[in-house]
């Protein structure tokens, strides 16, 4: 009988300690969607955050904010989603204005959206500048005489949208140009970058991060006349199944501590 009870008290014992283990919760992974101009800074950032919150994972997607909308819109998992416009971030988020969110999607989570940081639309070139491209009324002129090879954002990227906004403000016309052969493309702001770097343009219209991260030098830097301000937006998704800790993730992103590895490399935190 003795022996019964003893048994019957270990099992007891034993319950009790795994449910007191399951009270801790599992350990939590946190799918972030950001835009590729971020990658280097933000996996620092995560870095940081991992090692004084053991219990969180953070798993990366840096990609175009065109395609990242894209991705969240036909059903990918996603936590937090941080865009390099306004506007991507508008299409999904169904407080913003019936103009831009036409589609009636709503995946952002409320109260969670606040605009993070600012960036500079960099006009850069490679070593040596074999060009001679020192500003954009440089580039102006030498894509009016054909003279200049010049890499660019597509259309559904952010930094090709605010390039398409600097040909307006010189009266550049795209078709044109690209008709004319001066023009090359990328599907994020690292592919412009890359061909930047390995010189297979003359100069190419990037984020002043990027240009900082790459080595390369920046000839000039748009101003919010030429295409507006570069404001990158920041939410939790209401499709999150966990947005308490996507929460605490943005929230950390607005401390000093993150704020200064965003510094480094030329971004402006807004947060």
């Amino acid at each position: 009988m003795k022996r019964a009870w003893i048994l019957i008290l270990t099992l007891a014992l034993a319950l009790s300690l795994a449910a007191c283990g399951g009270s801790k919760g599992k350990d939590v992974e946190l799918a972030v969607f950001a835009a590729a101009s971020m990658q280097e800074t933000l996996t620092e950032i995560g870095e940081n955050y991992q090692r004084e919150h053991p219990g969180v994972t953070l798993v990366f997607n840096f990609d175009s904010s065109g395609t990242l909308k894209t991705q969240i819109e036909e059903g990918a998992d996603c936590d937090i989603f941080i865009s390099a416009g306004q506007k991507q971030m508008d299409q999904l988020d169904a407080a913003a204005s019936p103009d831009v969110i036409t589609d009636g999607l709503d995946f952002v989570l409320t109260d969670t959206r606040f605009n993070l940081l600012e960036n500079k639309v960099a006009l850069a070139v490679p070593d040596g500048n074999p060009a001679g491209i020192n500003s954009y009324d440089d580039l102006k002129a030498a894509l009016e005489a054909g003279d200049v090879l010049l890499a660019m954002g597509n259309e559904d990227v952010p930094v090709g949208q605010y390039t398409q906004k600097i040909f307006a403000y010189f009266g550049l016309n795209e078709a044109a140009l690209n008709a004319a052969g001066v023009l090359t493309y990328g599907s994020n702001v690292k592919e412009v970058t890359t061909q930047v770097s390995e010189r297979t343009v003359d100069c190419g219209i990037i984020y002043a991060t990027d240009a900082f991260s790459a080595g390369l030098t920046v000839a000039d830097t748009a101003t919010a006349e030429m295409c507006g301000q570069v404001i990158y937006p920041a939410a939790a998704l209401n499709i999150s199944k966990h947005q308490e800790e996507a929460q605490a993730f943005l929230d950390y992103l607005r401390t000093p501590a993150a704020g200064s590895v965003l510094e480094a490399v030329g971004f402006t935190p807004l947060g």
